[in-house]
């Protein structure tokens, strides 16, 4: 005997308006991947202490493995593939590249994530700042301070462009 116990929530993913019929209790995070094939957004531990994730659900980081998908209901979900478009998130992204904040990749939309928020809620953080709202996305490449290099010098070119100010 097989049952159908799905449910249907509704969320605006990238900006996009999507309809998903979900197990009650999925997570955020197998919706994006496994429903909606948005495979940026990585599962490192399962548990909420990684940050590999890492989206922004209304606005505001959130780990999505601890995410149940029915919570998401009717919310906004921006993913690593729907911030790649702004200005911002392309400023990081090369600048990860340049200072060497990437390795495996593993981590780094996480921790794309994760700056982006930093920039969206602080104009111009210092390094102790950045180390703060990089502390809950672990890297086991890079050691860390390759990742606050990038984040450091993403921060100084957004300053400096017109747009960043």
């Amino acid at each position: 005997m097989e049952f159908n116990n799905h449910i249907t929530i509704t969320l605006t993913i990238n900006g996009e308006q999507q309809q998903v019929s979900v197990p009650p209790m999925a997570r955020l995070l197998d919706i994006i991947r496994n429903k909606l094939e948005l495979t940026g957004t990585k599962e490192g531990c399962g548990a909420g202490e990684c940050g590999a994730c890492a989206v922004l659900l209304d606005g505001k980081m959130v780990n999505s493995c601890l995410i149940p998908a029915i919570q998401a209901n009717g919310s906004s979900v921006y993913t690593i593939e729907g911030l790649a478009q702004k200005e911002e998130f392309n400023c990081l992204e090369h600048s990860f590249h340049k200072k060497g904040g990437t390795q495996c990749g593993f981590c780094t939309p996480g921790m794309l994530i994760a700056s982006y928020q930093l920039i969206k809620d602080k104009s111009s953080p210092n390094r102790e700042e950045i180390r703060q709202a990089m502390a809950g996305n672990l890297c086991r490449c890079t050691g860390h301070q390759k990742i606050i290099d990038s984040v450091a010098d993403a921060i100084e070119q957004l300053t400096k462009s017109p747009e960043g100010q």
